[in-house]
């Protein structure tokens, strides 16, 4: 949809959106987000409360896509192998959806306040557990052998997000997704 046609609200989160991202939360004013959706400043706290709603608004909706790519995967029945490729390619998914708030959501998340901060950080474990637990799964089974699964699910989701800074110089994302998905589970079985 093109943003002209979008909703006022709609028009002005795509805006701040490409804003944070492209010249970070802090820098990013009203004032900016107001001039770049073409309306007075004035006028954009009608829509909009303020700057913080719109970073809280992105990072708990990339958050949410995240939580429901990989809670689910968990509830297949599928082997944990492919589980674990399951959860990456959904993983990737997310990130490739939308790169400017993929952006936005790995960069920017610490600029919440409290007690959104935590409540954020708290999701974001919650979704590391998950991946560990796919991977110690695994381990218990036989076909992955890991020797530090925290340390292999933070080098994972590290390499995984950095998609976001250079994704559309690679692969198309269906192709992106299974080629990171492979290349994990490879480097996780015996």
């Amino acid at each position: 949809m093109d943003i002209a046609t979008k909703p006022r609200k709609e028009q002005i989160e795509d805006v701040a959106t490409d804003l944070f991202k492209n010249k970070g939360y802090a820098a990013t004013s009203m004032r900016d987000i107001a001039a770049a959706v073409g309306i007075e400043a004035a006028s954009i706290y009608s829509h909009i409360h303020s700057k913080e709603q719109i970073l809280t608004g992105i990072c708990f909706r990339m958050a949410r896509a995240f939580m429901q790519g990989i809670e689910k995967v968990m509830q297949t029945s599928a082997p944990t192998d492919e589980k674990f490729k399951l959860a990456v390619i959904r993983h990737v998914d997310v990130i490739t959806s939308d790169i400017a708030a993929s952006a936005v959501f790995w960069n920017e998340w610490r600029h919440l306040s409290e007690p959104m901060l935590t409540e954020f950080i708290s999701l974001q474990r919650k979704y590391e557990q998950l991946f560990r637990s796919l991977i110690e799964q695994g381990v218990e089974e036989g076909i992955f052998e890991v020797s530090n699964i925290s340390f292999v699910v933070m080098a994972m989701l590290s390499s995984l997000n950095g998609i976001q800074k250079w994704h559309s110089y690679t692969l198309p994302p269906e192709e992106l997704n299974h080629a990171f998905a492979n290349i994990f589970l490879k480097g996780l079985k015996k």
